[in-house]
C-alpha cells in the first residue's frame, strides 16, 4: 500500500555516558540494560515523555500509522514501548535509521544483537533485516546523509510491497538526533551548503510529519539491497527532489504533547570530533 506520510521522533531523554578519545574506550557510571556503554535507557524524565509521546501518537488518525522503524538501540526501544504495547504494533529495528559516530580511529559500538532486544521488547520483530549497517569506524556527515537516504528509499520499498495496493499509508520512525536532521533533508532533498544549518528540529520525544509530493517514476523497488562490506549506495535525492518522489515537511518536531515542551535540541554544530 502507498505510503503517504512518515512520522518521525527522537528517543526521550536518555541516561549518559562516556568516552576517553585516546583509548577509543566508552564507559557509563549507569549499566546499560544491554551491556554496551553508549547504549543507555532513558532517564526518568525520558520515560514520562515516552508516555507522553505514546498518547500523542494513538490519537493520529489521517491516515493512522500502520508500521513502526526504529533505530535498534535500546533507548529508542525503550521509547517506543508504551506506544506499542498500546497499540499492538511490532517494532521492526534498521541500523540504516541508527545513531550516527563520527570517522574515529577506533571502532564505536554497535546496537545489542536482536534476540537480547527481543528479550527487553518482545514487540521487537527477529523477522526483519535492516536495509544497511552503517560502518563501526564511523561516518562523515555527508555518509550519513546518503545512509539515511538510503535507508528510508529501502524502507519505503518494503513497506508499499507488503499489502499491495491503496493509498493514505503513515509509518513511525524513531530515531536519533543527527539522523533525525539527515531524515529530514533526505526526505524534502533539502541539504544546506552549512551542514549546521538550524533547519530540522531535534527535541527528545517532539514529532514530525513529511507528507509526499509525488510518487517517483522509476519506483524505489529498483534500489538494489545493500550487502555487508560494500559502501553505502549513492541515490539522486539531492537538489530538492527527495528520496522516492520527495516529501514536504509539514511539522517540524512538534512538543506541545510534552508538559516539559522542547528539550535537548541538537545540532551538527554540536558533533564531536576524534
Amino acid at each position: 500500500m502507498v505510503i503517504t506520510t512518515i512520522w518521525v521522533t527522537r528517543h526521550g531523554f536518555r541516561g549518559n555516558w562516556n568516552l576517553d578519545p585516546v583509548k577509543g574506550e566508552y564507559s557509563t557510571n549507569v549499566p546499560s540494560p544491554t551491556g554496551i556503554a553508549s547504549d543507555p535507557a532513558l532517564a526518568a524524565h525520558g520515560v514520562h515523555q515516552a508516555e507522553q509521546l505514546a498518547t500523542a501518537l494513538l490519537a493520529i488518525k489521517d491516515p493512522p500509522i500502520t508500521r513502526v522503524y526504529s533505530s535498534p538501540f535500546y533507548r529508542c526501544l525503550e521509547t517506543l514501548q508504551p506506544f506499542v504495547e498500546k497499540s499492538g504494533f511490532e517494532i521492526l529495528g534498521d541500523n540504516g535509521i541508527g545513531e550516527w559516530y563520527g570517522i574515529a580511529r577506533f571502532n564505536h559500538p554497535s546496537p545489542a544483537a536482536p534476540s537480547l532486544l527481543n528479550s527487553f521488547f518482545p514487540a521487537y520483530s527477529l523477522s526483519y533485516k535492516p536495509s544497511i549497517v552503517p560502518s563501526t569506524s564511523g561516518e562523515s556527515p555527508a555518509d550519513l546523509h546518503d545512509r539515511c537516504a538510503y535507508a528510508l528509499t529501502r524502507i519505503i520499498s518494503h513497506e508499499e510491497a507488503l499489502d499491495g495496493q491503496g493509498t493514505g499509508r503513515a509509518i513511525l520512525i524513531c530515531t536519533h538526533a543527527a539522523s533525525m536532521i539527515a531524515i529530514g533533508r533526505a526526505l524534502t532533498g533539502r541539504l544546506p551548503e552549512d551542514i549546521c544549518e538550524n533547519d530540522f528540529k531535534t527535541y527528545t520525544c517532539g514529532i514530525s510529519k513529511f507528507v509526499r509530493r509525488s510518487m517517483p517514476t522509476d519506483g524505489p523497488e529498483n534500489v538494489k539491497p545493500w550487502s555487508p562490506g560494500q559502501k553505502i549506495p549513492l541515490l539522486d535525492w539531492k537538489n530538492g527532489k527527495g528520496v522516492a518522489g520527495g516529501w514536504d515537511c509539514v511539522v517540524n518536531c512538534d512538543c506541545k504533547h510534552l508538559d516539559s515542551g522542547e528539550e535537548r535540541g541538537w545540532g551538527f554544530e554540536d558533533a564531536e570530533t576524534y
